[in-house]
């Protein structure tokens, strides 16, 4: 029954993201006023605001003008309550007690927070930097609480995660000035070293490591692809944000008996990734 509830309420914190999305972009308030028709300006009744139910109501469009409703909505409420059952049903069995509860409501709001940077990024290459830096601040703090939770002493670890988060973002912006001047182009965006940073400080560093390994290899292979089928120019920039998200969400899901073995296989593919790009 619990994970059908981290299922349901998944779901409704996923349409809460798209909503934030759409707002936070243009300036609007995530307060107000009421979820509404962007062509219309009608108020959708309870009923049309339920989560995945809605869309499907609606079928996909505006009860009053018709306009379409974007089937994006309806895919992150999808994808937010598989999220959220994923860490409902990884965090159960690695940890118990308080720890359990812990390590549940971090999971918890580190995907979410890390799908909505992604959703960010997707839509206008954007990483605010009040979320990024709100992310740093509660991933060192989420830190300090678990290792306390487990009986550990706080400051190693977060020690240990600060410094995973502060190399994260002095390496992203090293790595971004140099290959400006390398290419001649703006390589990597001004808010991925601050992403990075965020992903050191909830994974620590070996963690951070894999989920760089990771984001690099997807970022690369969707690039070759995309190159290879005419759909990016060469040199043409894409959002990096949303590998770096991704590969956060699969760390934090991985057990950390396995993240040592993964980064070991994924290392050596890193420089052939390297090489093809920068062709």
């Amino acid at each position: 029954m619990g994970f059908v509830v981290a299922a349901l309420l998944g779901a409704c914190v996923g349409s809460f993201l798209s909503l934030a999305a759409w707002r936070l972009p243009r300036g609007e308030s995530l307060m107000g006023p009421a979820s509404h028709c962007p062509a219309c300006g009608r108020t959708l009744t309870w009923r049309e605001n339920l989560p995945l139910l809605g869309w499907l109501w609606l079928r996909g469009r505006c009860r009053a003008c018709g306009a379409p409703i974007p089937l994006r909505d309806w895919l992150v409420e999808g994808l937010t309550a598989g999220l959220w059952l994923a860490v409902a049903l990884l965090t159960t069995p690695a940890a118990s007690g308080l720890a359990a509860v812990l390590r549940l409501l971090a999971g918890l709001v580190f995907t979410s927070g890390l799908l909505l940077l992604l959703l960010l990024d997707l839509d206008g290459f954007w990483l605010p930097e009040p979320l990024c830096r709100w992310g740093v601040i509660t991933g060192l703090a989420t830190t300090a609480l678990l290792a306390v939770a487990a009986g550990m002493g706080p400051v190693t670890p977060l020690v240990h995660h600060s410094l995973a988060a502060a190399l994260a973002l002095v390496g992203f912006d090293l790595a971004r000035v140099l290959g400006t001047w390398w290419l001649g182009v703006p390589a990597l965006g001004g808010g991925d070293g601050k992403l990075a940073a965020v992903l050191g400080a909830w994974l620590g560093g070996r963690g951070l490591l894999l989920a760089l390994a990771l984001a690099v290899l997807g970022g690369g292979l969707f690039g070759l692809l995309a190159r290879l089928s005419g759909h990016l120019q060469p040199r043409q920039p894409f959002p990096f944000g949303p590998f770096l998200a991704t590969a956060g969400v699969l760390v934090w899901l991985t057990p950390q008996t396995l993240q040592r073995q993964l980064l070991t296989l994924l290392l050596p593919w890193l420089n052939a990734v390297g090489l093809a790009l920068g062709r």
